[in-house]
């Protein structure tokens, strides 16, 4: 059997042509012909099946070492399939501090329809456990526990195979969100989670390309559940965009070495660096989730993020920044810098934010493969721009208590 990095090149055959071509073919047909009335083809019409998203959906299965995969044409396509296999009244015990994107649907769609959610901080086990009895108190029925492999844009670190103990204990499935991960560097379902989700647009692709999702289950009775939602919902991947997803699973290992290598000098860098108050990265051994991120992970990925001390502000940063770009996403070959307040999570209300620790100097970064040293050299030019425009009113302030304490 072939070798992770190896299935990144080959994927899986779906045996669909004799041309001898080393590259599956962009399938654009949306309809496919039967050969009789009575016959039962492989593909019949492009949303329940297509041959150039069979192989898409075979690879990630065989990198997840899950029964099936599904592409969606995005990721958010691919959480709403997912949550949509819950009935009213179901409940799902969600993580805290997940995706923004996320945090709306559930709270501004899925709710209408009479799911509950109860949030709390998955990396507490005793807080998770405490939520299933409170449902059981309640007489509701948990259904799943939710959560992010690594959170955003705290980079925390969740125990998914204490989670899934949990999960499978109360009669629950586990789900995760697997995105800032990739099944390079950790395998959720080989740890018992029983659904692993990918918003495919970051790491996977890989290059600022193409909007994508990918899902995979555990087994098959998830598996056809899972199918009749992207048939019947219809957000379905088109055939190009399967393709560039293909194509960019080919490098990913070499693209995440190369990120993972810049994201830990950087965070050195910045852990350092006198402006900064915190660096949130659990590659780092001062962080608390190191241990477990060494037990559980085959790294950390290219994303961290850090917090400027007060009277510093993270757009005097954000704004003087050549190499990195301001955009939201990650994990293309570029790399970009947010401000998660106001970008990635605005859905999120402040006071909410704060409590998670998403705090107003907050600076999320999504590092690529350029020069290290490039990297490092614009984020210390940036910051000495900010040192600048914030030593005036630091002084003012030194004065002021001068003043107040002379008087």
């Amino acid at each position: 059997m072939a070798r992770f990095k190896t299935q990144l090149v080959h994927g899986v055959a779906i045996e669909d042509n004799n041309t001898g071509a080393i590259n599956p073919p962009i399938y654009n047909s949306s309809t496919y012909a039967f050969e009789s009335v009575d016959s039962v083809p492989r593909w019949d019409y492009a949303r329940s099946g297509n041959p150039t998203r069979e192989f898409l959906e075979q690879q990630i299965a065989q990198l997840e070492h899950g029964v099936r995969g599904f592409a969606f044409a995005s990721g958010l396509a691919a959480i709403h399939a997912v949550l949509s296999l819950f009935d009213p009244g179901n409940r799902i015990i969600v993580g805290d501090n997940i995706y923004g994107g996320t945090y709306s649907q559930i709270n501004e769609f899925f709710t209408r329809w009479g799911l509950q959610f109860d949030a709390v901080d998955t990396r507490d086990l005793d807080a998770v456990e405490a939520a299933f009895e409170r449902a059981a108190s309640d007489g509701v029925s948990v259904k799943a526990v939710y959560f992010e492999t690594l959170t955003n844009p705290l980079l925390k670190v969740n125990d998914d195979a204490a989670l899934a103990d949990i999960a499978h204990r109360h009669n629950a499935i586990a789900i995760v969100d697997n995105t800032f991960v990739t099944p390079y560097l950790q395998k959720p379902l080989d740890y018992g989670v029983d659904i692993v989700l990918h918003s495919a647009t970051k790491y996977l692709a890989g290059h600022s390309d193409v909007v994508a999702g990918l899902a995979v289950a555990r087994t098959e009775e998830l598996a056809n559940r899972i199918y009749f939602a992207q048939n019947r919902l219809g957000g379905v991947l088109p055939p190009a965009e399967c393709d560039a997803v293909r194509r960019g699973i080919q490098t990913l290992a070499l693209r995440m070495d190369r990120q993972q290598q810049n994201a830990l000098a950087i965070a050195n860098f910045l852990e350092r660096h006198p402006l900064v108050a915190a660096v949130h990265y659990p590659g780092l051994p001062s962080n608390e989730d190191y241990h477990l991120a060494l037990r559980e992970l085959q790294g950390c990925g290219g994303v961290l993020s850090f917090e400027v001390r007060k009277g510093v502000n993270p757009a005097d940063i954000l704004d003087n920044l050549h190499v990195f770009r301001l955009a939201v996403s990650l994990g293309a070959v570029e790399s970009l810098a947010e401000f998660p307040a106001s970008m990635t999570h605005f859905e999120v209300p402040r006071e909410e934010r704060l409590k998670l620790g998403i705090t107003d100097e907050l600076i999320r970064l999504a590092v690529g493969i350029e020069d290290v040293f490039d990297l490092t050299e614009d984020l210390k030019q940036a910051l000495d721009i900010a040192e600048r425009v914030a030593a005036p009113s630091r002084r003012q302030e030194t004065a002021r208590v001068k003043v107040t304490v002379n008087a």
